[in-house]
């Protein structure tokens, strides 16, 4: 249990990049008060957990609805992690991030935007949606480790709004070359865990009667 539940606090907290967040969101809530700011990250990271932990209980239902078996999302969700990470690894993600807060505060200054793009999709993406189907899996029908994955997903939320709150202070500390290189080094590491879901996904149908995984 403890293990998985390593890997999952890795993991999320790989993909959901908390320092990688923080820009946009400086971006987004530029010339708000302190006020304003603390009540847009916290109702952004209250949805994102929402939709996270809504996965890791209705994730297996629904892939099994589609006939998709979870070996074949293993190595699809480990795939997709891995394309994030190369974008991490290059930059292009952090490139992507600061076009989406840029084109969100063009088109709706004063919307909300806790919502769209925070909650979704800088928080709950594709990456840490699939992350958290892939490590509600790995739970099987352990009500425990359920519940302790939703612990965790909660403490990164808790993390990513400290980092939120602080971004400034965080981004003067670090200089540009140090989050550049916090971003490289998440992506090697996110890359890692990525294959580790392939290897995982690829195992299950290789052992599997027929390899129907």
């Amino acid at each position: 249990m403890f293990e998985t539940l390593k890997a999952a606090f890795t993991t999320l907290l790989v993909t959901i990049d908390p320092p990688g967040v923080a820009p946009a969101f400086v971006a987004l809530t530029a010339g708000l008060s302190l006020q304003a700011r603390r009540e847009i990250a916290l109702r952004a990271v209250s949805l994102a957990f929402i939709v996270l932990v809504l996965f890791a209980f209705g994730g297996r239902p629904v892939l099994h609805l589609l006939g998709i078996s979870i070996s074949a999302f293993r190595i699809a969700g480990g795939l997709l992690l891995f394309y994030i990470a190369v974008e991490m690894i290059f930059g292009r993600e952090e490139r992507a991030k600061r076009d989406l807060a840029s084109d969100a505060v063009t088109r709706d200054p004063v919307g909300d935007i806790a919502a769209v793009p925070l909650a979704i999709p800088l928080l709950a993406g594709p990456g840490s949606i699939t992350a958290t189907i892939l490590l509600a899996e790995r739970a099987g029908n352990d009500w425990a480790l359920f519940f302790a994955l939703a612990g965790i997903i909660a403490l990164i939320m808790a993390i990513t709004f400290l980092a939120l709150m602080s971004a400034g202070w965080v981004g003067q500390v670090l200089g540009v070359t140090g989050q550049i290189v916090l971003s490289r080094m998440l992506g090697v590491i996110l890359a890692a865990l990525a294959a580790q879901f392939v290897i995982d996904g690829v195992t299950a149908v290789l052992a599997s009667p027929a390899g129907t995984g």
